[in-house]
């Protein structure tokens, strides 16, 4: 069985989140899915007894549970508490999305009967593709710093082929690869495995989370961009648009490098020549 967790933060519900429910919803190995929102009150078009109301009526399903958090805490954090849940109850399987995604339902109970039929998988990634069609490179090394605050803030030419490599252009994308970065935007995770790697770290708010859990369960695990399945993903790369969500985005990575290794990283080093 699956669970199925998505993080809204002042969400669009009638241009992606119900449309997304509907097609979720038929996912035959579907146990629950959590929305966990977190919107804060005072933004919320709705309080959370009338929220649950109106999504109970167009679904009524006990496979949907959506959860006001009360405060903006995080993307890694609010995923917690359902993959806790998914610990709790013994789910084998959880999947971990945006509410950006476009997927279909019969590739998900796809992708949930090969994970299971494969328990060396730790993580899976589809393909990954943007709205027009052309491929996001999702799949990646792991970063050194220049990898993340080079492709912000120096000239695209000048890093040009050390981001081909960081993204894994160099490599054949159209068969699978054990990769130890993928992208938090689908994670379809074994929760044995996401729990032996300590779930997501709770003291980053969001950005690089998805490292690294990744690069944690990727010590024992595959963890695996498989092609054979494509979602598409509407990117919205806030850090891009935003001072405020690049000041979080710096704050995160900072981080994240403190934790794992500025210049000394000896298991990026490995991992990354493993590929």
């Amino acid at each position: 069985m699956l669970n199925i967790s998505i993080v809204l933060y002042r969400p669009k519900w009638e241009e992606e989140v119900l449309p997304l429910l509907r097609e979720l919803l038929q996912v035959k190995n579907l146990r629950k899915i959590y929305l966990l929102d977190n919107t804060e009150p005072e933004f919320r078009k709705a309080d959370t007894a009338a929220q649950k109301e109106t999504l109970s009526a167009q679904f009524g399903t006990s496979k949907l549970r959506y959860m006001a958090m009360g405060e903006n805490m995080g993307y890694g954090r609010a995923h917690n508490v359902a993959l806790r849940e998914s610990a709790y109850y013994r789910t084998e399987l959880h999947l971990v999305m945006n509410s950006d995604i476009r997927v279909k339902a019969e590739d998900i109970d796809a992708m949930h009967d090969w994970m299971l039929a494969h328990h060396e998988v730790g993580q899976l990634m589809p393909k990954v593709l943007n709205p027009d069609g052309s491929q996001q490179y999702l799949a990646k090394r792991l970063p050194a710093p220049i990898d993340v605050f080079g492709r912000r803030f120096l000239p695209a030419w000048s890093i040009a082929c050390r981001n081909k490599r960081y993204e894994l252009r160099d490599m054949d994308l159209n068969r699978p690869v054990n990769a130890p970065y993928l992208s938090g935007c689908f994670m379809l995770l074994r929760t044995k495995a996401a729990v032996e790697a300590g779930l997501f770290d709770e003291r980053y708010f969001m950005y690089p989370e998805d490292i690294d859990l990744t690069r944690t369960i990727h010590r024992n695990w595959l963890t695996l961009y498989y092609p054979q399945w494509t979602i598409v993903h509407a990117h919205a790369r806030s850090s891009y648009k935003n001072k405020h969500m690049l000041r979080i985005h710096i704050q995160n990575m900072c981080r994240y490098f403190n934790k794992w290794g500025w210049v000394f990283d000896a298991e990026r080093y490995r991992f990354n020549h493993s590929l």
